[in-house]
């Protein structure tokens, strides 16, 4: 019995030891970390602004725990990145400890200071880590933009603005935005007032932050002045590949401008990515409103991927050639009130895959809603449809909505349009009308060209005197439908 007992104490001793070895520091210093990657990569972060959040995983490949005796950035405090390990901020950090087989985290951020570099430039630094007198170290890498910057400094209306002369007076301000370095709008919409005018060069990349947008308010004006080789893009402050096809990084373009006949002209923009892309109304803060005396004017643009609406059209004149409007949550058109809307060789596709839309690519109504909350009745003056291509993935794609006590004039002139509502009597003319064959080349690509078979091809009408499609490529003799010639 004795000697039973005598086992048994041995047994749990030994047990004890090799327990509590087991959790004793590993201090052999041949231990090294694993990483979950050996470099924390940024793309293009703009200066001043903080970037995305990215996470490195630290792993303890050892049975016993070890002790990192130093984590720290390598520039320290005067780094652009920010690191926070395991919860706690800071870029230096002391005796962290890591179970065996465990790990942790370190989440890291990076804003970029601005220099005078015009083009992107990189800024490097590295995470270091000890252990057991052993260093290891991370890279941490990103490509950092400069920009012009506008950000919202006061609030008119209720709505966070900056004005584009940047200060407090009434002058009237004549601006022109050169291809130097990208435009970055923040906090608000930059606000173009009391006769300002902003002209955009040909290639300017404008990047708009979440919830804002641009502006142009009562006898204001604005000229973007794209090519077919460098168009003026409208998009999202988030750079990274991932972002490139996210809607809703920013609010809208939006146009109140009424009284002074100047035109707002927009050639070979992309707007993309946006809650609307453009919208388009006389003053929206007056119960009443009669129909604009500009008219806005867009030629070979791209408006694309916007979550709500690509066009929102209230009480204005809009005239369209060559452009492309697609994949928006709601509608690519929506008109309501009155107007006078003229599209020629436009593209509508609507093949929106960021949940169930529930609404046509186009509608037209003959109301509006004003600031008051009142229902306002109208007639819709005109709305032209001539070469275009109505399409997408709905069983209708193209309504009207009139409401008692006015009309919608408006027409489809040799277009083809998807539907299985009525189409006939005297406003469709020469309609191609829900063909059973592909009309574009790669509608999950975003390649609205036509096919070789398209039924687009040689079913428009000449009449209108547009010499050259979206791309520059001379238009055919009866010219295809749609913004660009096959």
């Amino acid at each position: 019995m004795k000697n039973i007992i005598s086992i048994i104490f041995l047994v749990a001793v030994i047990s004890l030891m090799f327990s509590c070895r087991k959790d004793e520091i590993n201090t052999d210093t041949s231990v090294t970390l694993s990483f979950s990657a050996d470099t924390i990569l940024f793309d293009t972060v703009f200066a001043t602004f903080g970037s995305t959040t990215k996470r490195l995983k630290i792993y303890n490949p050892n049975s016993n725990p070890i002790n990192i005796s130093s984590i720290s950035v390598g520039n320290g405090a005067n780094s652009q990145f920010r690191i926070n390990v395991d919860g706690i901020s800071g870029n230096t950090h002391s005796n962290i400890e890591i179970l065996g087989k465990d790990s942790i985290f370190i989440f890291a951020e990076v804003t970029i200071d601005p220099n005078n570099t015009l083009t992107p430039f990189v800024v490097n630094d590295k995470i270091n880590f000890v252990t057991n007198g052993n260093v290891q170290s991370i890279d941490l890498v990103a490509w950092g933009q400069n920009a012009h910057y506008f950000v919202a400094n006061k609030s008119v209306n209720g709505i966070p603005i900056v004005y584009l002369d940047r200060d407090n007076s009434n002058t009237a301000l004549d601006s022109t935005w050169i291809n130097d370095k990208p435009y970055v709008i923040y906090g608000g919409y930059l606000t173009l007032d009391g006769d300002d005018k902003l002209t955009i060069d040909a290639g300017v990349q404008i990047h708009l932050h979440n919830n804002s947008g641009i502006w142009v308010f009562e006898d204001a004006n604005i000229q973007v002045n794209g090519t077919q080789t460098d168009p003026v893009v409208f998009q999202g402050t988030r750079l990274e590949f991932d972002w490139q096809d996210v809607p809703g990084q920013w609010d809208r373009i939006w146009i109140n401008n009424n009284t002074n006949g100047i035109d707002n002209v927009f050639n070979y923009a992309i707007i993309k990515n946006g809650f609307i892309g453009i919208q388009a109304e006389t003053n929206p803060f007056t119960p009443l409103a009669s129909v604009s005396a500009n008219t806005l004017r867009l030629n070979n643009c791209v408006i694309h991927n916007n979550t709500a609406i690509g066009i929102l059209a209230k009480n204005y004149k809009i005239t369209d050639t060559n452009s492309v409007i697609t994949n928006s949550g709601q509608y690519n058109l929506l008109v309501t009130g009155d107007g006078e809307y003229e599209f020629n060789h436009t593209t509508f596709a609507n093949y929106w895959n960021g949940g169930d839309r529930q609404t046509p690519s186009i509608l037209l109504q003959n109301a509006y809603v004003n600031i008051n909350g009142v229902t306002v009745v109208s007639n819709l003056t005109k709305a032209n449809f001539h070469n275009c291509i109505i399409h997408g993935d709905k069983d209708i794609e193209f309504t009207t909505e009139t409401i008692t006590g006015g009309v919608i004039n408006f027409l489809l002139d040799y277009c083809i349009l998807k539907t299985t509502a009525s189409a006939s009597g005297a406003n469709y003319n020469n309609i191609v009308l829900n063909p059973n064959t592909d009309i574009f080349v790669d509608k999950t690509l975003h390649d609205y060209h036509i096919t070789p078979n398209s039924p687009a091809n040689n079913a428009g009408n000449s009449g209108l005197g547009v010499i050259t499609d979206h791309d520059g490529v001379t238009r055919n003799t009866p010219p295809d439908l749609g913004a660009f010639e096959n």
